[in-house]
């Protein structure tokens, strides 16, 4: 629970008391600054920012707001800090090269939503899959910002507004200008967020993709893509939207003769994944190649974001399967 502490309170501790009050918020402003940046990396430099800043401006902490609402505005404004001197752009296609997975189990370390409220518990979870993160890294900014703090976290627009430094006509307004352009990039079966699937209907078909992709078995894959898949391999750019065209992507580059993988499943984002490994035999053991995240709507797949071996430590999945490894 958070602690409403008073201004001299703060400016009283020392450093390792100071870090010991901020810690506990760490996970939960990591996790908002990935929704600001759409990199794990990046979300890690900018909560390593945000303590630095509270540090060195503890004296400033006023006591009219929670410590954690006051690392917040902090952590908001180390990212816009980022981004006014990266101003990375999504690439023409719509894709987002710098585009990192989150690991379920650093999710898991967030307070727990309360079980009464399953609005608010939807929301968290639907607002951290890889569709909205990418959605949302096509806004300014500042725009950006007000729609995490108000859709997201549910802030009223006046503490947005205080944050900000800016009135609450211009918060509503930025909204607006928010909420418009995450309709122009979130996929049609997105515009209204009503609860991710997570049936033994998707289970199965999850286990039937895992089961296809280490055959393999291109047929058997194709069934199970929507007409309208989009396929992605960040940081690479070339956004493939369509069956067909995911299907002849795959099959020129060489996908069709890819024999000796072993699979590990897994989840980012609140969506099942899947890591890949392929044997290798001067290693004597099968090693890491790809990370396969799935987006499931109506029985079929709708999206596949694909990461790099360099993910595989993150995410904690093993860094070699031996022969008799698990799959």
């Amino acid at each position: 629970m958070d602690t409403q502490l008073e201004e001299r309170t703060v400016g009283e501790l020392d450093e390792q008391a100071f870090s010991a009050q901020a810690e506990r918020h760490r996970r939960e402003l990591h996790v908002h600054c990935y929704r600001m940046l759409g990199s794990f990396q990046d979300a890690e430099d900018a909560v390593q920012e945000t303590f630095l800043r509270a540090w060195h401006r503890r004296e400033t902490f006023e006591g009219r707001s929670t410590l954690r609402a006051w690392l917040y505005k902090i952590a908001t404004n180390a990212c816009l800090d980022l981004l006014d001197k990266r101003r990375p752009e999504p690439a023409t296609g719509g894709e987002v090269m710098w585009l990192q997975p989150y690991p379920d189990r650093l999710l898991d370390e967030l307070p727990a939503a309360d079980a009464d409220e399953p609005e608010v518990v939807a929301v968290a979870r639907e607002t951290i899959e890889l569709a909205y993160v990418v959605a949302v890294q096509h806004l300014a900014p500042r725009p950006r910002a007000v729609l995490i703090l108000r859709d997201v976290l549910g802030w009223p627009a006046k503490e947005v507004a205080e944050l900000l430094g800016d009135s609450v006509n211009s918060v509503n307004s930025a909204l607006q200008r928010a909420r418009a352009g995450m309709r122009e990039h979130l996929p049609a079966e997105r515009q209204e967020w009503t609860g991710a699937e997570d049936d033994a209907d998707n289970r199965e078909l999850v286990r039937r993709f895992t089961e296809a992709s280490v055959g393999p078995d291109l047929g058997a894959l194709a069934t199970m893509l929507r007409d309208d898949v989009r396929y992605s391999m960040p940081p690479y750019e070339g956004l493939i939207v369509g069956r067909d065209a995911v299907v002849a992507d795959w099959t020129a580059n060489g996908y069709p003769e890819m024999t000796g993988l072993r699979s590990v499943a897994t989840s980012v984002n609140r969506q099942p994944a899947v890591g890949y490994y392929l044997w290798r035999e001067t290693a004597g053991a099968y090693l890491p190649i790809t990370i396969d995240v799935l987006r499931i709507s109506g029985g079929a797949v709708t999206e596949v974001t694909i990461f790099g071996e360099e993910q595989f430590a993150l995410l904690g999945l093993p860094e070699r399967l031996e022969v008799d490894g698990d799959e």
